[in-house]
């Protein structure tokens, strides 16, 4: 294990699109995971600690569960704030936005019925009880980013959010003109700029062809309902 940090997960988005994102300007190589023997071998093999997916090799470690590899990534490369105060604000503001989050998460695997049903809960919650809070923040204290007026976790993943929503509704952020000065710094950071053109690693909506494969993997044979 070395050389680039090795992520294994499948071909879309899932909970690995975050770990990509915090990665964008390290690099990493990717194993996709496409078939259940592939599955089978990484949990027989003791790669997957607690038998489940994202995965990722770096640094001499096979890291599982989401939260741990992020949190690593931002200590690692200097996007966890300076002191305790500053980290405790980017976990509150990342632990927030990963709520609004886990609302699209399993949004490709619903019927249509429930996607519309979830759209409108998506759009809801987000303009109401989050984009609200992060408007109010930047407003507030008048700086660029969210803690401490330097580029942290916490505003990778309110980025990441906030395209994900606007998929949901391109014009989400009509009432929030500090997010929408916010989004447009953001992507022109050169790391996230680059992250955010065609051909780079950043995955595109879920399709059809992704949750069939996720299914197939992880033996996903129930239907999934809307929150």
């Amino acid at each position: 294990m070395s050389g680039k940090p090795k992520l294994y997960y499948f071909d879309g988005r899932g909970k690995m699109e975050s770990i990509r994102w915090l990665l964008a300007a390290a690099g990493f190589e990717e194993e996709f995971l496409e078939t259940r023997d592939q599955y089978e071998k990484l949990l027989q093999g003791g790669s997957l600690l607690f038998q489940q997916v994202p995965m990722v090799e770096m640094d001499g470690m096979r890291m599982v569960q989401t939260r741990a590899i992020l949190s690593y990534i931002a200590a690692k490369y200097n996007l966890y704030g300076k002191d305790l105060k500053e980290r405790a604000l980017i976990d509150m503001y990342v632990g927030g936005t990963d709520d609004l989050m886990g609302f699209i998460l399993m949004f490709p695997f619903l019927s249509v019925e429930d996607k519309e049903k979830q759209r409108a809960v998506i759009v809801q919650k987000a303009t109401s009880r989050y984009f609200p809070v992060y408007e109010k923040v930047l407003k507030d204290h008048g700086q660029d980013f969210l803690v401490g007026n330097n580029f942290s976790w916490a505003d990778v993943h309110l980025l990441e959010a906030i395209l994900m929503v606007e998929e949901k509704k391109s014009d989400v952020l009509s009432g929030f003109p500090q997010l929408q000065a916010f989004k447009a710094r953001m992507s022109s950071i050169p790391t996230i700029k680059k992250f955010l053109e065609p051909g780079s690693q950043r995955k595109p909506v879920p399709d059809d062809k992704y949750v069939e494969t996720v299914r197939r993997v992880l033996c996903m044979y129930y239907d999934v309902k809307a929150n």
